[in-house]
């Protein structure tokens, strides 16, 4: 037995009295499996006193068979189970009727990895709110937060910025599991859904995911590992510029650069700043896909060496700046559109404001810039304490 049990595993050896006698729906992804490498799907659909009647998956797929974003997926029907999946990333991005016609209560297990802008979390609200509209029970099973439920770092949110990728007020490294983050969602923003959180066995907040001793398995087709988890919190930033997130390499997000780029020079300057936990490797690379996909282009790897140290905006967020300003002309903010918002700039939809691509673009300098959402972040660190479970 592992050391800690997802909530997939405590709800099927104690709680399957919720949903007894219930024509019950999942939304699932690849990492939704047990400690045996069991998914959920095949558990629930084999399982004697489950009634499944409908699939559903996120962003990505419940296969994770699509790439990255507003790259849509179908309905069909699963192959071994003949039940129908219905996409909740395609022209809509919350439960129909239709959806929810043969379902009494819809199961959430997805892995996600502690950063606001990845997408799944708003997958799960926006299912809690279509429930709570069409009368249907939602369980959430949790999952460990795979960079730990401790450290909470970056923006939070501007509701004038709601989206895709952020629909409430929430740090970028929120510190939360999706349980935790389900009952936030459910009574500070009034979803008011009937819910129901079954907990892990065992976690602990200040556990990375190897600790758990739980099997890996990338939930989407750019998060490979755990580490890419970790510096993703800063450096999916990125996403909202020109420069290359690392996206078409074997370590997204981890390695990232630009025609423009000095990699050596980049690598100096960022030694020469604070930023603990980490090492900056000179790197040149050839993206096979998406930004600069078949040039050989310039850049930097981040090897995080200490963990507990590592600050992944922080980190992220001075990257940034020194590829602005070694790039000037050449570094652009990314157009719309970017996960479903047509009109606002994808950094600052990331960012959940446009204050700090603002002050970026003053050269405001990084400790300023970092300074001016402390407030927020300590208003969002006492709110939060009200949802944690461990």
């Amino acid at each position: 037995m592992t050391l800690v049990q997802p909530g997939l595993e405590v709800f099927l050896q104690d709680q399957l009295d919720l949903i007894r006698g219930k024509r019950v729906a999942v939304i699932v992804h690849p990492s939704s499996i047990d400690s045996k490498w069991s998914h959920t799907l095949d558990l629930f659909f084999n399982h004697p006193e489950i009634e499944l009647t409908t699939v559903m998956g996120p962003q990505h797929g419940i296969r994770g068979e699509t790439q990255d974003n507003m790259i849509e997926w179908e309905d069909y029907r699963d192959p071994v189970s003949r039940l129908p999946v219905y996409s909740l990333y395609s022209e809509t991005r919350s439960p129909t009727e239709k959806m929810l016609s043969e379902v009494d209560v819809v199961v959430f297990d997805l892995q996600d990895t502690g950063a606001r802008y990845y997408t799944f979390i708003s997958t799960m609200a926006l299912a809690m709110k279509a429930c709570q509209q069409q009368g249907k029970s939602f369980i959430v099973l949790d999952r460990p937060n795979p960079i730990n439920g401790i450290d909470v770092e970056g923006t939070v949110l501007d509701p004038d910025f709601s989206s895709y990728v952020g629909l409430y007020p929430l740090a970028i490294r929120h510190g939360m599991t999706v349980g935790e983050l389900a009952l936030y969602f459910n009574t500070e923003f009034g979803i008011q859904c009937e819910l129901h959180v079954v907990p892990m066995r065992g976690w602990a907040r200040e556990m990375f995911f190897e600790e758990t001793e739980l099997p890996w398995v990338l939930p989407s087709p750019n998060m490979p590992s755990v580490d890419t988890a970790l510096v993703y919190p800063g450096m999916c930033l990125l996403e909202g510029t020109n420069v290359s997130e690392g996206r078409g390499t074997t370590r997204p997000f981890e390695i990232s650069g630009a025609p423009w780029i000095q990699p050596f020079e980049t690598a100096k300057r960022l030694g020469q700043m604070d930023l603990p936990g980490a090492v900056f490797r000179p790197t040149y690379f050839t993206p096979t896909f998406h930004k600069w996909s078949s040039q050989m282009i310039g850049g930097i790897q981040i090897h995080v060496v200490d963990r507990r140290a590592f600050q992944p905006f922080r980190t992220g967020m001075a990257l940034l700046i020194t590829y602005r300003e070694m790039g000037g002309d050449r570094f652009q903010w990314k157009e719309p559109p970017y996960e479903y918002e047509y009109e606002r700039l994808p950094f600052d939809i990331l960012c959940g404001t446009d204050e700090v691509r603002k002050q970026i673009e003053a050269e405001s300098g990084l400790e300023k810039i970092e300074h001016s959402w402390q407030d927020k972040l300590q208003e969002f660190r006492e709110i939060r304490q009200k949802y944690l479970l461990y």
